[in-house]
Parts: structure tokens; sequence; C-alpha cells
């Protein structure tokens, strides 16, 4: 009776291992997903922003350095967003993509300030359309990055409780994951104003 007894605990004790297992993969698969769901929203921002630059040319033909450091820095960040995938989506992975979207970040607003002394662009209907994409976009990014952000927390708290703590690191999962800040968050959560 007693050895029937043994094998039923061991048997419950594999099982709830398992089911740490199990959990710590199906929580690090959702962080991995919303991060996915934050590049589709950059790669989208990334495609408008060669559309804006291009319209706004025609208009301001001797404001080349501010259009360009825009494009710069759109490709910037894009270049990074692409090495991001299939990676672990460690922290310094995380930290220079948040380097690159503040970069791109400035550099459209300063576009943004350049744009409003130019009259005929604030009145194009291509601009204001593309324009509003564009702050639909930023929209899009920050619920994204909530998401994100959101899915990271539970599986770091997942992770870090117990008895997970102590089988984390032998399941492959040996870190926390990181969260997606930026460094001037306040500017990046309030959405971009574009006046026209």
């Amino acid at each position: 009776m007693s050895g029937i007894v043994f094998w039923l605990v061991l048997l419950a004790l594999v099982i709830y291992i398992i089911s740490i297992y199990n959990r710590l993969v199906t929580l690090k698969n959702r962080f991995k997903n919303a991060f996915a769901q934050i590049e589709v929203q950059l790669k989208r921002r990334y495609d408008l922003i060669p559309n804006l630059v291009e319209t706004a040319k025609g208009y301001m033909q001797h404001e080349r350095e501010t259009l360009d450091a825009v494009v710069t820095a759109r490709n910037d960040a894009a270049a990074v967003l692409k090495a991001l995938q299939g990676s672990d989506l460690g922290g310094a992975d995380i930290g220079k993509l948040a380097s690159a979207e503040n970069a791109l970040q400035g550099a459209l607003g300063k576009l943004n300030v350049t744009m409003e002394a130019y009259p005929d662009l604030k009145a194009s209907d291509n601009m204001q359309q593309l324009s509003e994409e564009l702050t639909t976009t930023e929209n899009r990014v920050a619920f994204a990055r909530q998401g994100y952000n959101d899915a990271v927390m539970d599986y770091n708290t997942y992770r870090q409780s117990f008895p997970p703590v102590f089988f984390a690191a032998r399941f492959g999962h040996p870190d926390d994951a990181t969260l997606l800040e930026f460094d001037d968050s306040a500017q990046i959560q309030a959405a971009p104003k574009v006046e026209f």
C-alpha cells in the first residue's frame, strides 16, 4: 500500500513539474507574440515614413537636412527591428530598439515643427492623410507595447514565483524578459502632434 502511495505522489510531482514547464513555455510564447505585434506596427510606421517624406520634399526643397535625418533614423530603426527577428529578445536587444525608436521620434518631431512653416503642405490632402495614418500607427504601437509589457510582466512574475523559480533555469528560462521602455516615455506615450 505504501508503495502505491509513493508512486502516486511521485506521479503527481512529475505532473506538477511538467505543468510548470508548460506554463513557462506558454508565457514566453505570449510575450514573443506580443513583440511580434509591436513589430507589425513598427513596420507599418516605417513604411509610412518614406511616403510622408516624399510628399513633403516637393514643398520643402531647402529642408533637405531635416528630411534626410528622418529617413536615416527610420532606416536605422528598421535595421534594428530586422536584426531582432528570431532573437531571444534580450535586454540589450530591446535597449537597441528603444534607442533607435527614440532617435526616430526625435527626427519626426523636428519634421513636424518644420512642416508647420509650410501652409501649402499643411493643406495637402495627401499630407493630411499620411499624417493621420502615422498618428493612428503611433497609437497602435503604444497599445502593442503595452500588451508586450503586460505579457513580459506575467512571464517574469510566474518565473520568479515559488516553486517555478527553482525550475526555470533548468528548463531553459534563465533570465527575466525585458520590458520595452523608451527614454522619454512621457513623450512617446503622448500621441504625435501633426498640425496643419
